[in-house]
């Protein structure tokens, strides 16, 4: 059977988990108990098919077996571009190696991706064998287009919000010891669904937070951050109304680094995360 279309005999059943800076003065990180959930809405692991996809998949899974990955990054491109070896994007590879350097943080993000195909890549080798003491996700956002606006948006708010407790689930079963760092939706501004898609991100991200639970998973959400007080991206936070720019990542990275230090205690001197991934398809 070909490894990428089923590396575990579960990776494409219906999938129901029971998972029950300069500017980071008010980045909101939950840790509360979690609430009794209904049961989730069964998702499906969806690979990517493209041949670019299929490509990158095999150059994540051997780079689990590289080095020593202590901070494991999970996400769609909002995260990959952070850490990635692109050319267009070597001013953030400097910004992350700047921020995380000696934390021994690898990036296993993959653009595009949704809630399903980052379960699929859960759970079909990409976490396998690592043991991260940290796990950073950041996903659901490439799940809402015009159909998470007025009557279809209670589905898309069920679907991401089931899908990730999926993610969670395999997260935590295939590494216990791990401290998850549940991201909130960040905010958009990019056509053509753009800011009507607030309301939907906003019910989301409350319901995630709820899934922290004080010790293994805690939920940060660095809307407030990113926004001015009527709720519009400030500018330079993006480069194009959905994905990070410099700005909008140091924001970030001033979010995490105070929790890296509480978990891991400071950078160390040397860094022996494996070396950065990028698109298969770039030129380098």
């Amino acid at each position: 059977m070909n490894r990428f279309v089923a590396h575990r005999k579960h990776s494409m059943l219906n999938y129901a988990p029971s998972l029950p800076c300069f500017l980071a003065v008010a980045v909101s990180i939950n840790i509360v108990g979690s609430p009794s959930l209904p049961a989730a809405t069964p998702i499906t692991p969806v690979p990517r098919t493209d041949q670019n996809s299929r490509i990158a998949h095999e150059q994540l899974l051997a780079k689990t077996k590289q080095g020593r990955i202590d901070i494991y990054f999970a996400g769609d491109s909002i995260t990959r571009r952070w850490g990635c070896t692109d050319p267009q994007y070597q001013d953030l590879m400097a910004q992350w190696r700047e921020n995380f350097f000696g934390w021994n943080a690898a990036n296993f993000a993959w653009g595009g991706d949704t809630v399903q195909n980052i379960l699929w890549r859960l759970e079909n080798g990409e976490l396998e064998g690592v043991n991260p003491k940290v796990i950073v996700l950041l996903a659901g956002t490439n799940n809402l287009g015009r159909d998470a606006i007025g009557d279809g948006a209670d589905a898309k708010v069920e679907e991401v919000v089931a899908g990730i407790r999926a993610i969670l689930d395999s997260m935590q079963r295939q590494a216990p010891q791990a401290t998850i760092l549940l991201m909130g939706i960040l905010p958009r501004n990019n056509p053509p669904a753009g800011a009507a898609l607030m309301p939907t991100i906003n019910r989301i991200n409350k319901r995630l937070a709820g899934f922290a639970d004080g010790q293994r998973v805690r939920h940060l959400n660095l809307n407030a951050q990113l926004t001015d007080t009527d709720g519009k991206l400030i500018d330079g936070m993006t480069v194009d109304g959905l994905h990070l720019g410099l700005k909008g990542y140091q924001v970030w990275a001033d979010a995490l680094k105070p929790i890296f230090t509480k978990l891991l205690g400071p950078p160390a001197k040397e860094d022996h995360a494996p070396p950065p991934t990028g698109d298969p398809s770039a030129r380098q």
